[in-house]
């Protein structure tokens, strides 16, 4: 019999409409988050010596010393912000971070506050934990990004953990500084713990990114090497957590995933240690993707009214084409070959749209967009 708890977890669409488009022939992928940039050759260097090296058994749960020590670097030189590397827990992925988070911080019954728009795995690692979901409604008029007042709105006695990731999947947008400022102020009122994914921190265009560990000390980041570094199936990641946390998130980390790959965990200080002019160039390169599929996206008369900051991905607003996203998407897919993911899968405020991603070359997009401007040219609205 299945448990209570499993059954609650609803299916991660992006990954289905994936395995729908895997078994269909001659698909452009704009569903998934997925780099299509080589991870630096310093870093797969690195894997194969310490490889060769020996380096295949256990290390502590919270990580090997050094690669703490190179991600307390990382925020010295990069924010300015002095991060003790005990307060770093060496995750295999961001997202085992996040169940650690959950697993630390939230109760049965607990709520955790979130956005709406929000990544799609959130209130299921909230659910899986007893915990109970409230969303933050965003707004397009607003770039899609929150407001600390709405934050307060949703916020209730049993608020234990206030969610949120910025750049953000699936809407591109960057908090600034005020925003999390405020943010950590109303989580310190109610007793409540910032739970910020920075995963995409690096890949911002048009704005200024800052992480939550220059307001306080009493939150936890979630952070990985998926995104900056296209290391996204080497499962490595990594947790700044509040002092009093660091116990506990070790002995869950511990007993629930040993730890994650030695000789991976050397490629991770090889990559922190990528000279960021590559990184430069990475961002810009998405920048020129962006504004393709921005424009292209008004010019079919989708456009959702703002433009992203970061991350990898648009909502284009599809309530004006015949029938639902879920029927629109079918019809990207089938008639034109072209992937992408219902906005349903990322909460209420984005059901009307389509998440598009353009971490796939530009050449692939332009077919993307000329084959979708051909199949809108015969769709009556």
């Amino acid at each position: 019999m299945v448990s209570e708890r499993a059954a609650d977890v609803s299916p991660f669409l992006a990954m289905d409409v994936l395995e729908r488009a895997n078994d269909t022939d001659d698909v452009i992928h704009l569903e998934v988050g997925e780099p299509d940039f080589d991870p630096p050759e310093r870093v797969v260097e690195t894997a194969v010596e310490s490889l060769r090296a020996g380096n295949t058994d256990y290390t502590a749960a919270r990580g090997k010393p050094e690669l703490r020590r190179a991600i307390a670097a990382h925020y010295d030189r990069t924010y300015g912000v002095d991060v003790d590397p005990g307060r770093v827990v060496v995750t295999p992925g961001s997202s085992p971070g996040l169940l650690l988070a959950m697993a630390a911080l939230v109760d049965p019954g607990d709520e955790v506050v979130l956005t709406d728009p929000h990544y799609a795995c959130y209130p299921n690692f909230v659910r899986v934990v007893g915990g109970t979901v409230r969303t933050v409604p965003l707004r397009p008029a607003d770039g899609f990004r929150p407001r600390a007042s709405a934050f307060a709105d949703a916020m209730g006695p049993d608020t234990r953990a206030l969610l949120c990731n910025s750049p953000a999947n699936p809407t591109g947008a960057v908090m600034d500084g005020d925003t999390l400022s405020a943010l950590v102020d109303l989580a310190a009122e109610a007793d409540a713990t910032p739970v910020v994914d920075e995963v995409y921190h690096g890949l911002s265009y048009d704005a200024e990114e800052h992480t939550v560990l220059e307001y306080t000390d009493d939150a936890v980041v979630l952070d990985g090497f998926s995104k900056r570094f296209a290391m996204t199936g080497w499962r490595l990641g990594w947790m700044v957590v509040p002092p009093g946390l660091v116990d506990a998130v070790n002995r869950l980390a511990q007993n629930l995933f040993i730890c994650a790959p030695n000789f991976v965990q050397d490629a991770g200080v090889a990559a922190l240690e990528t000279p960021p002019e590559r990184l430069d160039a990475i961002r810009e390169t998405y920048r020129e993707r962006r504004d393709l599929l921005v424009d292209a996206v008004a010019d079919w008369g989708l456009d959702p009214g703002y433009t992203p900051q970061g991350a990898y991905y648009l909502l284009a607003d599809v309530s004006d084409l015949p029938g639902d996203a879920f029927d629109v998407a079918d019809l990207f897919l089938e008639e034109a070959g072209v992937a992408v993911t219902p906005g349903a899968d990322f909460g209420d405020q984005a059901a009307a749209y389509l998440r598009f991603s353009y971490a796939t070359d530009a050449d692939a997009i332009r077919e993307a967009i000329s084959r979708l401007d051909d199949l809108l040219a015969t769709v009556e609205r």
